[in-house]
């Protein structure tokens, strides 16, 4: 009934659960007093109703502890509904038994080079813009997501076709207006930071010469006789990587100087702070 992915990010739930209770009833006031105040079932209480019945210890690494509890419990759930893409726990809901055959060669899969990319951006935020880190920490979520279901549905049954079509039903209605919506944030967050550390002159010409660019590459893309669609995700995807690392790098440099003049008073000279000469 339940597969072996599932008992061991179940058991990982259990032991972080344990975990944060005992941290968090030793690193409070049990922990401060007497030894045998943690046998004491108040101080039990709060720890184990969330700290809505009362006190916590330390609240960083019982959140931190917590955290990994309900995220191993989201896995476990994930791996025992899809069966841990596996076969044998596929046929053991089987009414014969008997074991479903399995597709033999793979497409590519390409998620785990975005998941490589989320981590360097997250690295690159590290040191440069807290911003960058959150969009890196949203690429690594969303191509570990996709990469789970990909694996999924590369081995749900032995016809490409079909475990392609199960796929796209399941994540077209989301990755589409998620890719959409992610897509335009980062551009104008990039170009952003773009136009916010070079001169006045240069960003107009900056924003002049991407809409440009973009202008160029979708007529090609329209009046094109027969352009295959890896040859339009692949230039679409090396631009958003250019708009990316242009931003990343002039977030680095920082954004230039503002000079905003004083309130002219009469005669062209500097008004005071009384309104006089």
């Amino acid at each position: 009934m339940f597969t072996p992915g599932f008992r061991l990010f179940f058991g990982f739930t259990l032991a972080a659960v344990a975990a944060a209770a005992v941290y968090g009833v030793a690193s409070g006031s049990a922990g401060e007093t007497e030894y045998f105040a943690v046998l004491n079932v108040e101080t039990w209480v709060g720890v184990l109703s969330l700290g809505y019945k009362g006190g916590i210890g330390d609240h960083v690494g019982y959140v931190v502890l917590m955290g990994f509890a309900v995220l191993s419990a989201l896995v476990a759930l994930f791996l025992v509904a899809f069966r841990d893409a596996d076969a044998e726990s596929v046929g053991e809901l089987m009414d014969d038994g008997r074991t479903p055959e399995t597709q033999a060669n793979l497409e590519a899969n390409y998620w785990p080079a975005v998941a490589a990319f989320g981590t360097g951006a997250m690295i690159v935020g590290l040191v440069t813009h807290a911003t960058i880190f959150v969009i890196g920490l949203v690429i690594v979520g969303a191509a570990l997501f996709e990469w789970m279901l990909a694996a999924w549905a590369d081995r749900a049954t032995a016809d490409p076709e079909v475990n392609r079509n199960l796929r796209n039903r399941i994540m077209r209605p989301v990755e589409y207006p998620v890719t959409a919506a992610l897509g335009v944030a980062v551009l104008v967050l990039a170009l952003s930071r773009v136009f916010l550390t070079v001169s006045q002159f240069s960003a107009v010409m900056v924003a002049g010469s991407v809409a440009t660019v973009i202008f160029v590459i979708a007529v090609v893309f329209a009046i094109g006789p027969k352009i295959s669609r890896s040859v339009i995700a692949g230039t679409v995807a090396l631009a958003c990587v250019g708009v990316l690392v242009a931003g990343v790098i002039t977030a680095a440099m920082g954004s230039r100087d503002f000079h905003h003049k004083a309130p002219a008073g009469e005669h062209g000279e500097p008004a005071t702070e009384d309104g006089g000469h």
